[in-house]
């Protein structure tokens, strides 16, 4: 940032102003991809355009490239925020649950959560091939990752005899694919809120390992 001499009588920018229109850019950048899931859950995302995406928010499609140059890296920035609200859960778990079976409940609760709030029931979760290679394999190593996490404890829950003795990798496969179907069928304007689903889905899906 430049600077002005004190001998000149001029004074720099306040900080404010800056902070004011990095928090403009935040906000209209949240609209778009807020617009972009709502695009792609009643469109489909092959489907979807950008001028949709503009004309739900109101402005005009030039104005999108001021944010993002194309619908991949509108993608990108969707699957991004979806694996940063993973990553923060768990460490939030690690803090406010006491065992395994506890745990898994939270990360099923709030991976329900990430569907039906973060994606806003979008299927952009199954859109990861749609990706450049570069991106995809950013995002895949991201929920590789989280699926680890999962496996591990799983494991350590059937170690512990608070679970049944099970494959772990093939539970996890068996509660991330009913999790992440929810995008093929959720609503937000549906019958039950995200939270009451995740609490289902943690009764049903720890059901099943329970000895």
């Amino acid at each position: 940032m430049s600077r002005v001499s004190a001998s000149s009588g001029s004074r720099a920018a306040p900080n404010s102003a800056s902070a004011h229109v990095q928090a403009k850019r935040a906000r209209r950048r949240e609209e778009i991809l807020h617009a972009a899931l709502a695009e792609v859950r009643e469109e489909g995302f092959h489907t979807a355009t950008l001028e949709g995406i503009a004309e739900r928010i109101g402005i005009r499609k030039a104005a999108l490239y001021h944010y993002f140059p194309d619908k991949d890296a509108i993608l990108y920035a969707c699957h991004r925020e979806s694996l940063a609200e993973l990553e923060r859960l768990i460490a939030a778990s690690l803090d406010s649950c006491a065992g395994p079976a506890e745990r898994l409940a939270f990360f099923i609760r709030e991976h329900v959560r990430v569907m039906t709030e973060t994606l806003e029931g979008s299927p952009l979760a199954f859109e990861v091939p749609a990706l450049s290679a570069e991106r995809r394999a950013e995002i895949v190593a991201g929920r590789d990752a989280y699926e680890r996490v999962l496996r591990d404890l799983i494991a350590d829950g059937v170690a512990a005899g608070a679970f049944r003795t099970v494959d772990p990798k093939v539970a996890v496969f068996a509660i991330l694919g009913a999790v992440n179907w929810i995008a093929r069928w959720y609503r937000p304007d549906g019958r039950m809120t995200g939270s009451e689903l995740g609490e289902q889905f943690a009764d049903y899906l720890l059901g099943g390992l329970y000895r």
